[in-house]
């Protein structure tokens, strides 16, 4: 039987509640509320209360938003650079206090970007290690 553009043992319906859950995801990971999101997603608000109260869909939204994240940090990376150029100019101003403020923004923005960078790879690595560990229960179960 031609099952035409179907994927292997999927039914019209259980793609469409997939297309449907990652429309509603990605309206979250947006900002909008669970409503509104819902309202885009075509799907009624107390369904996607429920598709919330799931781990799983809200591990998903997350992932969204650190996809979403991501991107706009790279696009970011130039204005940053020119940025801290910047600052580093201003430390040789005639100045007292544009030198004193051009100091503090660096020694905080450098602590806070440090603290970033190491956060998400510990994050990272904890991702690895939790799915490490679901596939190992789903091999035992």
């Amino acid at each position: 039987m031609n099952r035409g553009n179907r994927a292997e043992g999927q039914t019209v319906a259980h793609r469409g509640r997939r297309n449907a859950d990652e429309t509603l995801a990605l309206a979250v990971a947006s900002g909008q509320t669970l409503r509104d999101a819902a309202q885009q997603a075509g799907i009624g608000e107390r369904t996607a209360s429920r598709r919330w109260a799931d781990p799983a869909f809200r591990r998903r939204v997350s992932e969204l938003r650190g996809d979403m994240v991501r991107r706009s940090l790279g696009r970011m990376a130039d204005g940053m650079t020119e940025a801290a150029d910047v600052l580093r100019q201003l430390l040789a101003a005639q100045s007292e206090s544009v030198r004193l403020g051009a100091a503090r923004s660096l020694l905080e923005l450098g602590s806070k970007l440090r603290e970033s960078v190491e956060l998400e790879e510990e994050i990272g690595k904890l991702r690895q290690i939790i799915g490490e560990l679901q596939g190992e229960q789903q091999k035992q179960g």
